[in-house]
């Protein structure tokens, strides 16, 4: 299951962390966000042990949402060692998530 980062975990769980890292920046409001939803928690499924998958409600954690400047939702950032790689954005296929994860790993 994908983790809720918050504003206050973010560096710990995501910064600091030792495996790549997909986040989920989304609201509940938001008609793309929740077809993207299910899709993000398979591939948290898929990927469990070799990365971590999280999400981010923009609604409650405004600060990390502006940091690194999400003006559309659903975005979806992979990180790896505190530094993002790669970036997409709108509904996305859960191969196309998978496969850019799977490059970070």
């Amino acid at each position: 299951m994908a983790l809720e980062i918050t504003d206050s975990s973010f560096q710990e769980t995501v910064l600091k962390s030792d495996k790549p890292v997909l986040v989920d920046f989304w609201a509940v409001w938001c008609g793309p966000c929740r077809t993207l939803g299910p899709i993000i928690e398979e591939v948290a499924s898929d990927f469990e042990g070799k990365a971590v998958v999280g999400k981010v409600d923009v609604d409650n954690n405004q600060e990390i949402s502006m940091q690194y400047g999400i003006r559309n939702i659903p975005t979806v950032l992979i990180f790896k060692n505190g530094e993002v790689v790669d970036k997409l954005v709108g509904v996305t296929p859960k191969e196309v998530i998978a496969e850019k994860l799977s490059a970070h790993l």
